[in-house]
């Protein structure tokens, strides 16, 4: 596959890092081509969802995942294959041996993101905006103290960025912790300045006091969207230390 029929592109790099945008919109000729590089178990699952826009939506994600993959790791298409941690996260396996790669997808809506790192935990996260929805009555259960006082203080189209900007911060720092939601969102929030509009930070969750990520607010016109990675002892934070 050349670089001109890929339906995913660079979306943002770092030195240990890449994030990929994959384009979610219809495209039957794409549709086609990314079914046929699903293994069987993919495709089994594929059959599952309900609608059409949940199919292709996993179908794009799930090829471009593949085809990246391969490529970073050296592996044939037919060679590799995913394990589950206990909480659902997936990892990579080249003929039936983790790979040690690490990576995370998220899709919203027309667009996808699929990170990839050289770090053990990672996660990545896209939210479409969608207005009309009750975000006070929603952030309530979701939401710790400070967050929901700045989110009831904005109003208009601040309340739903402000959602949706929270929202995929604290999606991704669960993702990268790798629990899913048996950890309740409204038990942790993001940094106080990241609360006033920083875009990154250091973050410790309340029960991992001793483990620090970096969280990164990558939102934009098109879309919400976050990264968050666990930082080791020899990483730094933007003032050069762990903070």
């Amino acid at each position: 596959m050349t670089a001109r029929d890929a339906w995913w592109s660079p979306w943002r790099e770092a030195t240990d890092s890449l994030i990929l945008h994959v384009d979610l919109r219809p495209d039957p000729d794409r549709e086609e081509q990314a079914l046929a590089l699903l293994d069987e178990r993919e495709q089994e699952r594929w059959k599952q969802f309900a609608s059409k826009d949940a199919r292709r939506r996993y179908t794009l994600c799930r090829a471009a995942l593949r085809v990246n993959l391969c490529d970073r790791l050296g592996c044939a298409n037919r060679e590799l294959s995913f394990g589950y941690l206990e909480h659902g996260k997936p990892f990579a396996k080249v003929n039936g041996a983790s790979s040690g790669e690490s990576f995370n997808l998220s899709h919203s809506g027309q667009h996808g993101l699929i990170g990839f790192s050289s770090r053990d935990d990672l996660g990545v996260d896209l939210e479409v905006r969608a207005p009309g929805r009750d975000f006070d009555g929603i952030g309530s259960s979701v939401y710790g103290p400070q967050e929901r006082r700045a989110l009831s203080a904005a109003s208009g189209d601040e309340k739903v960025d402000v959602f949706y900007r929270f929202w995929s911060l604290k999606e991704a720092l669960i993702k990268a912790l790798g629990t899913g939601f048996s950890l309740n969102p409204s038990r942790f929030e993001v940094p106080r300045p990241m609360i006033e509009g920083e875009r990154s930070g250091i973050f410790r969750f309340p029960h991992l006091p001793s483990e620090p990520f970096w969280l990164e607010d990558l939102g934009e016109s098109r879309f919400a969207a976050a990264s968050a990675c666990r930082l080791t002892a020899g990483d730094a934070g933007p003032n050069g230390t762990l903070g």
